[in-house]
């Protein structure tokens, strides 16, 4: 397991992120990250589009049902790495991998692992909310009834309880045979957040989840987060830097393919180790 280091480097807090969550800023940071369970880990990590390096030598520990936050410009490798962890990258014609992404010790790019259920364990929401054309029912049923269930007081138990957990229940309870395309934008993701949690995954990837949302339904989905951080480990790509210091525990810095820097949250956004990581969330850069 690699230890990862938590930075305190002595220096004022940059004046441009003063007005963040006042939340990051108290207490005091997780001292040692081996005292952590780890539930993924990258190695090594290199990845190709074809002849096009994206991923440099990643080497990252995420702790286990804790939120951690992946921040960088457009285009510097987050959105990507998230995809390694499910394999969605394998979807892309001529990607290829170097090094390992291990969730609980096992390597998720071996050559006997069960696509199928690695997804089943590791659960995705895309920046664009994607229901199906069907009943809300049927949205969150869908998962559970791929991986062979039937009974249907057992699906009415399930749909029940992803709804609960993602907040929508009370919203839909009266309608869920009505489609679910008649729902409101901010409905719409966290009905994908309930289809993705009926399958009870173990790990939770969000794709810049709320940048397509409003303000009122961005901030239903942060709150969300906090709620689900108990029962999941989640890992949420954003662009909105005040986000990642509002809803996570622990924040990497990527760009041009490479982690910069990672650590607790609020030491990473107040006393940031590298000079490129101030720059970024001073808005000197980016």
């Amino acid at each position: 397991m690699v230890a990862q280091k938590l930075y305190t480097m002595d220096t004022e807090v940059p004046a441009a992120i003063r007005g963040m969550d006042s939340a990051i800023v108290e207490g005091e940071a997780e001292v040692d990250s081996t005292a952590r369970e780890i539930k993924v880990e990258a190695q090594g990590l290199d990845l190709f589009y074809g002849d096009f390096q994206a991923l440099h030598g990643i080497n990252l520990s995420i702790p286990a049902r804790e939120v951690t936050a992946f921040i960088g410009p457009s285009g510097c490798g987050k959105s990507t790495f998230l995809r390694t962890m499910n394999r969605m990258n394998d979807l892309i014609e001529g990607v290829w991998v170097r090094g390992t992404v291990k969730i609980d010790g096992e390597d998720v790019y071996s050559p006997d692992v069960d696509l199928i259920a690695l997804r089943k364990r590791v659960g995705m929401v895309f920046q664009k909310s994607n229901p199906f054309p069907k009943s809300i029912f049927e949205n969150v049923a869908f998962g559970p009834r791929i991986h062979g269930l039937r009974d249907q007081a057992k699906l009415e138990e399930i749909v029940e309880r992803s709804l609960t957990r993602s907040d929508l229940w009370k919203e839909v309870k009266d309608r869920l045979h009505k489609s679910a395309l008649d729902l409101s934008g901010g409905q719409q993701q966290r009905l994908c957040i309930a289809r993705a949690l009926a399958v009870d995954p173990e790990v939770l990837l969000m794709d810049e989840p709320a940048s397509a949302l409003d303000p009122r339904s961005t901030a239903k989905i942060e709150d969300l987060i906090g709620e689900l951080r108990t029962h999941y480990t989640i890992v949420i790509v954003t662009h909105n830097m005040q986000q990642a210091a509002r809803v996570s525990d622990n924040t990497a810095f990527f760009f041009e393919g490479r982690l910069v820097e990672f650590g607790a949250t609020k030491e990473l956004f107040t006393k940031p180790k590298q000079r490129q990581t101030e720059d970024y969330i001073t808005g000197r850069f980016g």
